[in-house]
């Protein structure tokens, strides 16, 4: 019972982050005006100190503390953590870019990739089982991204860089055991200094928007590290929790807010061959979430078996 509450509760957080992502094109829009690498540069070193307010407010800053001494005598932990920064750092980078590049189409595409990526690394590296019905939904799905990725009409890049590189961040993220908020300050803090440096380069250049643009710019970039923090400790703490093929279909929430801000807000043409995809897309949800309630009811159901032949 313990186990399927904590299961319940990971799959809000990691739902609730996708939420906030996919509503996230529109605060990287408002900062347009300024180069992708000076935003994350900002990003990555804001949300460093706003992850230390968090753990001091939990006063968690002795775990904090005594994670990362572990860490300096774990090489292999310590390795896991570096590249989950590197990772994340990279897909940063490429989705601000392609959002303020005006190709929201093809980075909603590489979310839509994504969770097959993350379906197959479960599948390989945790060595996750599916049930047959979930194996037709991951079907169904590949058949959905495949349609979007055919129509896009040349090699989707950026789709396929997001995919990946997110991808491999969530399986970095099963692989680390620390506190979800201890792990984001670890993560941050491999980045931040170098973040902190070009920021410095780029005052000294005379070529920064922090501080010399206008006011609201500023508190934009300022503010980019709340932005990122918040669902970045809510996918942790997802993550931790519930097993990776569940991860990667919850993560359809993201591309599908963005599709609809890409139609909705920014007038995006939504064709027949989008219509198409969604459908193969969204029947995928739905059979696996109903594979998910049967499976669900049916352990409910033995449980309370094995509880009355006690009795």
């Amino acid at each position: 019972m313990h186990n399927k509450t904590e299961q319940q509760a990971g799959v809000w957080y990691a739902a609730f982050s996708y939420i906030i992502w996919g509503f996230l094109p529109v605060y990287w829009k408002l900062l347009q005006q300024v180069n992708a690498d000076e935003i994350l540069a900002n990003r990555v070193f804001w949300s460093f100190f706003v992850v230390v307010f968090i753990l001091l407010l939990n006063k968690k800053g002795h775990i904090f503390i005594g994670t990362l001494r572990g860490l300096l005598h774990n090489k292999k932990q310590l390795a896991v953590l570096t590249t989950a920064s590197i990772l994340i750092s990279i897909n940063w980078f490429i989705y601000i870019w392609a959002v303020n590049s005006d190709q929201m189409i093809e980075a909603s595409l590489g979310y839509y990739i994504n969770p097959l990526v993350s379906v197959l690394l479960g599948m390989v590296f945790l060595k996750e089982r599916l049930t047959l019905a979930q194996y037709l939904s991951f079907f169904l799905a590949t058949i959905g991204v495949l349609i979007m990725t055919i129509s896009y009409g040349q090699f989707p890049w950026i789709a396929l860089s997001l995919a990946i590189s997110f991808g491999l961040y969530g399986l970095a993220k099963k692989l680390i055991k620390v506190d979800s908020e201890v792990g984001l300050a670890l993560e941050t803090l491999v980045v931040m200094p170098l973040s902190a440096i070009y920021i410095g380069y780029l005052v000294a250049e005379g070529t920064n928007s922090l501080f010399a643009d206008s006011w609201p710019t500023t508190l934009l970039l300022a503010g980019a590290g709340v932005a990122t923090a918040i669902p970045l400790l809510f996918f942790a703490k997802g993550a931790q929790r519930i097993p990776l093929a569940t991860l990667g279909i919850l993560q359809y929430i993201t591309p599908t807010l963005m599709l609809l801000l890409g139609v909705v807000v920014y007038h995006e043409a939504f064709s027949a061959v989008h219509l198409l995809a969604f459908t193969f897309i969204w029947s995928a949800l739905v059979l696996y979430t109903l594979s998910r309630t049967k499976l669900v009811a049916t352990l409910s159901l033995k449980l309370k078996k094995e509880k009355g032949m006690h009795v």
